[in-house]
């Protein structure tokens, strides 16, 4: 599995790498200064002489994230907004793990396509493409599964054990738009109106969705 895993991030990071969906990078390294005041699409370089390892390091997938929320699932991403090196670069990785029936919900990501390697557990997974086709299959450990970019898709244990995966992007911050909390917990709110003539149902269903996807205290 060791091998495979290490099969599956070089195969990633000189594929997807190659054909980033970020703009190309015009220098060797751009380590993002997160203090610039200076903005511009992505992050500002920080001086290439202050680059150090640790700019180009992230620890935060080895271990498993807790599950225990509202949808019974955890992204922990490595972007650009924990790995300084990342920038310009055009990819970026994430862990999900996943409770017995938890759920990433439908989402999408505008600026990258995903790619999952399957690191344990059994996922029910599938996209929607724009002619509402649904694309979808049951993955197991040591599986892949592509999710093209900007279309709708989900996975979801389907076991009693918990599951996890590897998620890389081409783009070192891909961006993700959870469609139940873009449009029932946004900040100010979607108005009533447009979402009882959407789904066709009454306020007090809305009103009963957004009270358990609000923000907990």
């Amino acid at each position: 599995m060791a091998a495979m895993w290490a099969l599956f991030v070089m195969a990633f990071a000189m594929n997807l790498g190659n054909s980033a969906a970020d703009p190309d990078m015009l220098q060797d390294i751009c380590v993002a200064d997160y203090a610039s005041a200076v903005k511009v699409n992505g992050f500002a370089c920080k001086d290439e002489a202050k680059a150090t390892a640790e700019d180009f390091f992230f620890a935060g997938l080895a271990k498993p994230g807790l599950t225990n929320n509202t949808f019974g699932s955890l992204v922990t991403a490595a972007n650009v907004q924990k790995i300084p090196g990342l920038n310009t670069l055009g990819v970026s990785l994430a862990r999900i793990d996943y409770a017995p029936g938890g759920i990433n919900p439908p989402h999408t990501h505008p600026r990258a396509t995903e790619i999952v390697f399957v690191l344990e557990g059994s996922l029910d997974v599938g996209f929607i493409t724009t002619a509402n086709k649904l694309i979808s299959k049951t993955i197991v450990k040591g599986d892949v599964y592509v999710f093209p970019k900007g279309l709708v898709h989900f996975q979801k244990n389907n076991g009693k054990v918990p599951a996890a995966v590897i998620a890389g992007f081409n783009s070192q911050l891909q961006g993700t738009a959870n469609i139940a909390l873009t449009l029932f917990a946004a900040t100010p709110p979607v108005s009533n109106d447009v979402l009882t003539s959407t789904f066709m149902v009454g306020n007090k269903e809305i009103d009963k969705i957004k009270g358990k996807l609000a923000p907990k205290a």
